[in-house]
């Protein structure tokens, strides 16, 4: 029996990178999606042992629904990374009512509710996993995509309280904090490949590197409540601006 993980926004980009990097280690991979059926359905076809469940993550009674409805049939269930999220553009001095209730819930409650109802209902032969994906922003903040930020900083919050919390010693809450990997929001290829070296190394971090460090926390026993960045270096330094923009000064 192959152990399961749930991949939120698994279709495309990092969260597809790290259903394949999960599939080939052997595991049973349910891959979710919002609008990208297609593309969900085409990677679950590509890999050994795949499916698909679709939700609307601004529906969090929709998502926890969708956690019991897999904890009744998945019968060793250890993981949950909550990597889908949105990033829309906003700014320190107007807030965005709209996007910040959309970067609230998609970004923060829901995928605390559905790592609630996970640690709840689902059944696994080991320790259970949730593995959440924030930002290394959280070190190294800047005011644009003003909501997204307070969104993953609240996210990141979770984290450790949730560990905190955990009544099943077995249990593991992690955090993984991403920097610049692919192009994003209106992003032009050339203008990722000068703004993806804005780190400490001066390299592209490729998003193999991020699935290969989830599956890592999949199974390690590190201190529950730890977050591992995996950006070259990006959260150590202090950028003023997000470097979708510094690229293009």
């Amino acid at each position: 029996m192959k152990p399961a993980v749930l991949i939120t926004g698994g279709a495309k980009r990092i969260g597809a990178a790290m259903a394949r990097t999960f599939a080939q280690a052997g595991w049973h991979t349910v891959i979710h999606y919002g609008t990208s059926r297609g593309a969900a359905e085409a990677l679950a076809a590509e890999l050994p042992s795949a499916e698909c469940v679709g939700c609307d993550l601004a529906d969090g009674d929709a998502a926890v629904a969708m956690i019991g409805a897999l904890a009744e049939r998945l019968d060793d269930w250890r993981v949950l990374v909550n990597s889908a999220a949105v990033f829309r553009e906003d700014s320190v001095d107007a807030l965005d009512a709209e996007v910040f209730t959309e970067a609230m819930t998609i970004n923060a409650a829901t995928p605390v509710r559905m790592a609630q109802a996970f640690l709840a209902q689902a059944r696994s032969a080991g320790g259970r996993r949730v593995i959440d994906l924030t930002d290394q922003k959280l070190l190294n903040p800047n005011p644009d995509f003003f909501s997204y930020t307070m969104a993953k900083h609240a996210f990141a919050a979770t984290i450790r309280m949730m560990a905190m919390a955990g009544a099943n010693p077995a249990d593991r809450i992690y955090g993984l904090a991403p920097g610049a990997m692919l192009p994003s929001f209106d992003q032009q290829p050339e203008e990722h490949e000068l703004s993806g070296r804005m780190n400490l190394l001066r390299r592209l971090t490729d998003p193999q590197e991020l699935a290969q460090a989830a599956l890592f926390l999949s199974s390690g026993w590190l201190a529950s409540g730890e977050t591992l960045f995996v950006d070259s270096g990006q959260h150590l330094l202090s950028q003023r601006r997000d470097v979708l923009y510094l690229a293009r000064e």
